[in-house]
């Protein structure tokens, strides 16, 4: 017996019992369930409220005795409530959480051309909120199907195609829509994808779904408790889980501070710090440089996109990069998914060369390096010798 919960398929990404625990502090427990236990799990119906994910806000509407007019005009069911006379109803809170998700990132669907990736029960839920918006038209392509619509205004992403643990994919290529203003994901791990990577890029207005992840919590959470949730409550927990998941990412050149700085970050904060050179020096029983001597920068370079991928896929973590770590795009997009990066830039005459093979020349090495990390950085802070400066400095830089 649960009281209130999660059923999905794989839901070990999930941060829906720290959500709830957050708005109304009761337990919320975690229920992967295979296609072929549904129906067992409901004939026992051995909960009082559930959440329902990916792949069964369709199926599960079977189960449900009677539904909302929201999941009756979407199709989709992601909250039951069983009644005190033990019957099921269904409802989709899913939609306010769109469309608070939406609001708050200025997106409007009003008289645009909207193409919406994937034909599951979120998408359902998509397209409901876009005729109720009074979208100029909605164009729907599932995920093995052409989206060949130029005019798009705005794309939603509703399936779970660029999703941890699988971060590295993305359906479309948004260059191919001249006329885009907006896009926005329902995935919310990573918190950036590499579809809203690509958005931001292009300078769109852009939105990921921890917003709305958070704010259909608050709606299922006054259905399951009676107890109204407000804007207020659904902004100070999006605010406490954002600032908990974001990684501190530091970048900059060899000998600039990172790793000094991270270090007094992660016990400042109380983060785990990792630096990404001494894990590639831990695994391989050698430090960097000597692997480049040894090996060529080539070799070291792919060890570091393996520790990369692997660390910046990871949440609530102070990285220090590599000095290069930041000259492949694949390990930017890394980075990036889950962190805020921030550049130590220092000037040439302060960096040391002792014990670094390609920091011979730093001045070219610096002027070479220096477009990589205009690039690949949220945020840049200047630094020549005062240390408690640069600390506290980047400190509030994170901490905003």
């Amino acid at each position: 017996m649960m009281r209130y919960g999660l059923i999905g398929g794989t839901l070990g990404h999930s941060y829906s019992p720290e959500i709830h625990q957050r708005l109304r502090g009761y337990d919320y427990a975690l229920c992967p369930l295979a296609p072929e236990a549904l129906p067992g799990f409901f004939a026992r119906r051995a909960f009082e409220g559930i959440n329902v994910t990916i792949p069964y806000k369709k199926e599960v509407i079977p189960y449900c005795d009677a539904r909302s007019e929201t999941a009756r005009r979407s199709g989709s069911v992601n909250t039951i409530i069983k009644q005190p006379d033990g019957s099921l109803f269904g409802d989709n809170t899913d939609l306010q959480g769109f469309q608070f998700m939406l609001k708050r990132a200025g997106i409007s669907l009003c008289e645009q051309h909207v193409l919406i990736l994937g034909n599951g029960g979120s998408s359902q839920t998509v397209q409901l909120a876009a005729a109720d918006a009074g979208a100029k038209s909605i164009q729907v392509v599932g995920r093995n199907d052409s989206a060949d619509c130029p005019q798009a205004q705005v794309i939603v992403n509703a399936t779970p195609v660029g999703m941890f643990p699988h971060s590295s994919g993305r359906l479309v290529d948004l260059a191919h829509y001249p006329k885009l203003e907006a896009a926005a994901d329902l995935i919310y791990n990573p918190l950036r994808t590499r579809f809203l990577q690509q958005a931001e890029q292009l300078g769109l207005i852009t939105a990921n779904g921890l917003p709305m992840l958070v704010a259909q919590a608050a709606a299922s959470a006054a259905l399951f408790t009676g107890i109204a949730q407000g804007e207020s409550d659904v902004e100070r927990v999006l605010s406490e889980l954002q600032r908990n998941l974001k990684n501190w990412v530091l970048i900059g050149m060899p000998g600039c501070g990172k790793s000094t700085v991270g270090a007094w970050l992660a016990k400042k904060s109380g983060r785990i710090f990792v630096d990404l050179d001494n894990e590639i020096e831990t695994r391989m029983g050698i430090p960097p440089a000597e692997i480049i001597l040894r090996m060529g920068e080539a070799a070291f370079r792919d060890m570091e996109r393996e520790v990369t991928a692997e660390f910046g896929a990871k949440t609530g973590l102070v990285i220090a990069a590599g000095g290069g770590t930041v000259l492949r795009e694949e390990n930017v997009q890394s980075l990036r998914q889950n962190g805020r990066l921030l550049w130590i830039q220092r000037g040439a005459a302060h960096l040391p060369t002792e014990g670094r093979p390609l920091s011979v020349n730093l001045n070219a090495l610096l002027q070479k390096r220096m477009p990589a990390y205009e690039y690949a950085a949220d945020t840049m802070i200047q630094h020549e010798e005062d240390w408690d400066i640069l600390q506290e400095h980047a400190l509030e830089v994170f901490a905003s």
